[in-house]
């Protein structure tokens, strides 16, 4: 029977440890077998990272060399801001909040375009302290993969998929004190319109950057979604209303045709995703009419609505046309762009009698012949008797609401002095 083995005994016959302990030993032995021993470092590094370290390879023959953050040409810079104005509209709010929500702490927030040329960058007031993103986080350097190898935001925009890359898995050495996390920002084509990243050099994240970066890509997302659907109906939509307006909102687009145009990330959560051999009407995903959904936009309060797959959501819709033209087919109510193409009222006539007015008043209200009496009154009715509110829901402008109120007013005394 053998004996136990003496405690004090000398142990360097006993295996070796199978597997590293910590995260940069992982990575130091996935560097030694991927760069040094051509194995690929299954488990030991993630999936992103070692696909881009594969692709690097191809485009960097020595991980080692100086990298260059050069900007890219003053004209190719400003024709990248102009390209991009209506995503830096849309990300300002966000990224002023997001800057003042990491001012105590040495991350900056980069956003890039599609292409990886920086659009914005944090100035930093330690930026004499952090040398590599003193060279990095300038608007106009261009840190795709293809320039400076595996990054977060290169990665991104590559796989379109959310990263963190952490110090010695960026590719090149020169970049090992760095640590990145990043998440796409795509438009109503479902396109990468935009990376949005946080990065820190010398230590860690002492804070969940991965989760800090996907809310304010979604946010910003969220309002370029809003603004590229100009001339769409807009549905915001969750199972709880207190959810409406934050960045867990399911967002629509709906064009003049009755088709979903795109849905963003939290609304394919709740009707699935568009695929291009499915049907995008409507009623598929929303099981309702668009003439429904249009005489729900007269609300501004969210409404119940039970979705064609039974979950029941509250919704609502908003016309972002201006004056509606391109939804007349689909709804019974006349939009301002129906109204006749006559000529003004003309100056009364000196002498004329009091009877004329109640003619000139039918001639300018042409907006609201296709509303009923009772759908105007209803409709002031539920905006507390505010003219300014019920015009605005009607499409209509708030002063021909109030000539027909008028005219109705001067019927209805003639009637009653008739009698």
């Amino acid at each position: 029977m053998p004996l136990p083995a003496n405690p004090g005994a000398d142990d360097s016959s006993s295996p070796r440890e199978l597997f590293p302990r910590t995260r940069a030993e992982r990575v130091a032995l996935a560097r030694q077998q991927f760069f040094e021993e051509g194995v690929r470092p299954s488990g030991l590094v993630g999936e992103a990272v070692l696909q881009s370290w594969m692709r690097c390879t191809r485009a960097h023959s020595d991980s080692q060399r100086p990298v260059a953050f050069d900007p890219v040409t003053p004209s190719r810079l400003h024709a990248t801001l102009g390209r991009n104005r209506e995503l830096l509209d849309a990300a300002r709010a966000e990224l002023q909040t997001m800057e003042s929500s990491l001012a105590g702490t040495d991350a900056r927030v980069l956003l890039t375009d599609a292409q990886g040329v920086i659009v914005h960058a944090t100035h930093h007031p330690l930026a004499a302290a952090q040398p590599v993103l003193n060279r990095t986080a300038r608007v106009g350097v261009n840190i795709a993969e293809r320039m400076v190898g595996t990054t977060a935001p290169g990665i991104v925009a590559c796989t379109g998929q959310a990263v963190t890359v952490n110090g010695a898995e960026h590719y090149f050495s020169v970049l090992h004190e760095m640590h990145c996390a990043a998440a796409p920002i795509r438009d109503v084509q479902g396109r990468l319109a935009a990376v949005l990243d946080v990065s820190v050099e010398s230590r860690p994240f002492s804070f969940g950057a991965a989760q800090l970066v996907a809310l304010f890509a979604t946010t910003i997302e969220n309002r370029l979604l809003v603004a590229q659907s100009q001339g769409w109906l807009l549905l915001r939509f969750q199972a709880s209303p207190a959810l409406l307006g934050t960045p867990l909102e399911a967002l629509a687009g709906i064009g003049p045709d009755g088709c979903v145009a795109w849905l963003n990330g939290a609304a394919e959560r709740l009707v699935g995703p568009l695929l291009d051999d499915a049907p995008r009407g409507v009623e598929p995903m929303f099981g309702v009419d668009l003439a429904t959904l249009l005489r729900l936009s007269r609300s501004d309060a969210a409404q119940p609505l039970r979705l064609a797959n039974g979950l029941g959501v509250w919704l609502q819709a908003r016309l972002q046309a201006g004056d509606g033209l391109d939804f007349r087919h689909a709804v019974g109510f006349v939009t301002a762009a129906d109204e006749p193409h006559i000529r003004p009222a003309a100056e009364p006539v000196p002498g004329a009698g009091a009877s004329d007015a109640p003619a000139a008043v039918d001639d300018r209200d042409g907006s609201l012949r296709g509303h009923g009496r009772k759908l105007i009154e209803d409709t002031l009715a539920a905006h507390g008797g505010n003219i300014s509110q019920a015009a605005r829901q009607l499409r209509v402008s708030r002063g021909t609401l109030y000539r027909r109120l008028k005219h109705w007013q001067h019927d209805d005394d003639s009637g009653a002095s008739g009698d």
